[in-house]
Protein backbone atom coordinates (compact mmCIF):
# COMPACT_ATOMS: atom_id res chain seq x y z
CA UNK A 1 0.00 0.00 0.00
CA UNK A 2 1.30 3.51 -0.84
CA UNK A 3 1.29 5.52 2.68
CA UNK A 4 -0.27 8.82 0.87
CA UNK A 5 -3.04 7.13 -0.95
CA UNK A 6 -3.57 3.27 1.12
CA UNK A 7 -4.09 1.54 -2.42
CA UNK A 8 -2.19 -1.04 -3.03
CA UNK A 9 -0.28 -1.40 -6.36
CA UNK A 10 -0.14 -4.48 -8.21
CA UNK A 11 3.26 -4.83 -8.25
CA UNK A 12 2.82 -5.31 -4.44
CA UNK A 13 0.25 -7.41 -4.32
CA UNK A 14 0.97 -10.75 -2.94
CA UNK A 15 -1.22 -12.82 -5.22
CA UNK A 16 0.12 -11.10 -8.46
CA UNK A 17 1.41 -13.79 -10.84
CA UNK A 18 5.38 -12.65 -10.01
CA UNK A 19 4.75 -13.71 -6.17
CA UNK A 20 3.16 -17.00 -6.98
CA UNK A 21 6.02 -17.82 -9.41
CA UNK A 22 8.55 -16.45 -7.32
CA UNK A 23 10.65 -19.47 -6.57
CA UNK A 24 9.78 -20.70 -10.62
CA UNK A 25 11.72 -17.36 -11.55
CA UNK A 26 14.50 -18.61 -9.05
CA UNK A 27 15.35 -21.73 -10.43
CA UNK A 28 14.92 -21.15 -13.86
CA UNK A 29 17.57 -18.34 -13.38
CA UNK A 30 19.85 -21.00 -11.26
CA UNK A 31 19.78 -23.60 -14.00
CA UNK A 32 19.76 -20.71 -16.76
CA UNK A 33 23.29 -19.78 -15.25
CA UNK A 34 24.68 -22.73 -14.26
CA UNK A 35 24.51 -23.73 -18.51
CA UNK A 36 25.35 -20.68 -19.18
CA UNK A 37 28.79 -20.39 -17.03
CA UNK A 38 28.96 -24.36 -17.96
CA UNK A 39 28.90 -23.27 -21.62
CA UNK A 40 31.24 -20.23 -21.85
CA UNK A 41 34.10 -22.49 -19.78
CA UNK A 42 33.39 -25.18 -21.96
CA UNK A 43 33.88 -23.20 -25.26
CA UNK A 44 36.37 -20.81 -24.25
CA UNK A 45 38.60 -22.93 -22.16
CA UNK A 46 37.81 -25.96 -23.30
CA UNK A 47 37.12 -25.81 -27.27
CA UNK A 48 39.22 -21.79 -28.12
CA UNK A 49 41.79 -21.62 -25.95
CA UNK A 50 42.64 -25.90 -25.09
CA UNK A 51 43.78 -24.75 -21.54
CA UNK A 52 41.89 -28.20 -20.48
CA UNK A 53 39.31 -30.54 -20.58
CA UNK A 54 37.03 -31.66 -18.23
CA UNK A 55 38.52 -34.14 -16.93
CA UNK A 56 42.21 -34.21 -16.87
CA UNK A 57 43.74 -37.14 -14.61
CA UNK A 58 43.93 -39.32 -18.24
CA UNK A 59 44.36 -39.69 -22.00
CA UNK A 60 43.61 -36.93 -24.15
CA UNK A 61 40.64 -39.01 -25.86
CA UNK A 62 39.35 -39.28 -22.25
CA UNK A 63 39.30 -35.29 -21.53
CA UNK A 64 37.60 -35.23 -25.07
CA UNK A 65 34.69 -37.65 -23.77
CA UNK A 66 34.41 -35.68 -20.69
CA UNK A 67 34.19 -32.58 -22.46
CA UNK A 68 31.08 -33.89 -24.56
CA UNK A 69 29.57 -34.91 -21.52
CA UNK A 70 30.24 -31.24 -19.33
CA UNK A 71 28.78 -29.87 -22.84
CA UNK A 72 25.44 -31.92 -22.61
CA UNK A 73 25.34 -31.46 -19.16
CA UNK A 74 25.18 -27.52 -19.65
CA UNK A 75 23.12 -27.33 -23.07
CA UNK A 76 20.58 -29.70 -20.61
CA UNK A 77 20.64 -27.12 -17.76
CA UNK A 78 20.11 -23.72 -20.56
CA UNK A 79 17.28 -25.84 -22.18
CA UNK A 80 15.29 -26.41 -18.92
CA UNK A 81 15.58 -23.14 -17.75
CA UNK A 82 14.31 -21.78 -21.27
CA UNK A 83 11.23 -24.03 -20.98
CA UNK A 84 10.50 -22.49 -17.44
CA UNK A 85 11.41 -19.15 -19.07
CA UNK A 86 9.06 -19.80 -21.19
CA UNK A 87 6.14 -21.03 -19.07
CA UNK A 88 6.69 -18.16 -16.78
CA UNK A 89 6.24 -15.20 -19.81
CA UNK A 90 3.22 -17.84 -20.67
CA UNK A 91 1.56 -17.55 -17.25
CA UNK A 92 2.09 -13.65 -16.91
CA UNK A 93 4.29 -14.72 -13.50
CA UNK A 94 7.55 -13.50 -15.43
CA UNK A 95 9.87 -11.32 -12.86
CA UNK A 96 12.86 -10.48 -14.79
CA UNK A 97 14.65 -9.32 -11.73
CA UNK A 98 14.54 -12.06 -9.60
CA UNK A 99 15.49 -14.16 -12.73
CA UNK A 100 18.39 -12.28 -12.77
CA UNK A 101 19.47 -13.30 -9.23
CA UNK A 102 19.22 -16.59 -9.91
CA UNK A 103 21.26 -16.45 -13.36
CA UNK A 104 23.93 -14.43 -11.36
CA UNK A 105 23.80 -16.88 -8.39
CA UNK A 106 23.67 -20.17 -10.27
CA UNK A 107 26.92 -18.76 -12.78
CA UNK A 108 28.63 -18.14 -9.15
CA UNK A 109 27.87 -20.81 -7.33
CA UNK A 110 28.84 -23.43 -10.55
CA UNK A 111 32.26 -21.09 -10.98
CA UNK A 112 33.01 -20.64 -7.60
CA UNK A 113 32.51 -24.84 -7.05
CA UNK A 114 34.63 -25.51 -10.50
CA UNK A 115 37.09 -23.67 -8.92
CA UNK A 116 37.46 -24.43 -5.22
CA UNK A 117 36.35 -28.18 -5.56
CA UNK A 118 37.41 -29.29 -9.03
CA UNK A 119 40.05 -27.36 -9.22
CA UNK A 120 41.68 -27.80 -5.98
CA UNK A 121 40.07 -29.95 -3.90
CA UNK A 122 39.86 -33.30 -6.51
CA UNK A 123 42.55 -31.78 -8.74
CA UNK A 124 40.95 -33.04 -11.91
CA UNK A 125 42.05 -30.28 -14.12
CA UNK A 126 43.53 -26.49 -13.54
CA UNK A 127 42.39 -23.61 -15.41
CA UNK A 128 45.70 -23.66 -17.02
CA UNK A 129 48.89 -25.47 -17.84
CA UNK A 130 52.42 -24.60 -17.24
CA UNK A 131 52.19 -20.80 -15.72
CA UNK A 132 51.47 -19.84 -12.78
CA UNK A 133 48.27 -20.94 -11.08
CA UNK A 134 47.47 -17.91 -8.62
CA UNK A 135 46.36 -15.04 -10.94
CA UNK A 136 43.99 -17.37 -12.57
CA UNK A 137 42.84 -19.18 -9.25
CA UNK A 138 41.94 -15.87 -7.90
CA UNK A 139 40.33 -13.85 -11.05
CA UNK A 140 38.17 -16.92 -10.95
CA UNK A 141 37.02 -17.00 -7.98
CA UNK A 142 36.44 -13.55 -6.93
CA UNK A 143 34.79 -13.22 -10.10
CA UNK A 144 32.60 -16.32 -8.92
CA UNK A 145 32.29 -14.41 -5.78
CA UNK A 146 31.06 -11.04 -7.43
CA UNK A 147 28.30 -13.02 -9.20
CA UNK A 148 27.05 -14.61 -6.16
CA UNK A 149 26.75 -11.60 -4.25
CA UNK A 150 25.51 -9.51 -7.03
CA UNK A 151 22.77 -12.29 -7.36
CA UNK A 152 21.61 -12.45 -3.87
CA UNK A 153 21.24 -8.96 -3.33
CA UNK A 154 18.83 -8.94 -6.28
CA UNK A 155 17.24 -12.03 -4.56
CA UNK A 156 16.90 -10.18 -1.35
CA UNK A 157 15.41 -7.24 -3.05
CA UNK A 158 12.61 -9.46 -4.81
CA UNK A 159 11.97 -11.30 -1.75
CA UNK A 160 8.07 -11.60 -0.57
CA UNK A 161 7.37 -9.53 1.79
CA UNK A 162 4.41 -10.48 3.89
Amino acid sequence: MTPRTGYMHIQDDPAQPRYIYSKRNLWSGVLFGVGLAAFIDETIFHQLLHWHHFYDLSTTAVGLVSDGFFHAFSWFATIASLFLFADLRRRKGLWLTRWWGGVLLGAGIFQLYDGLVQHKLMGIHQIRYDVELAPYDWTWNIIAVVMIIVGSILLWRTRRRT
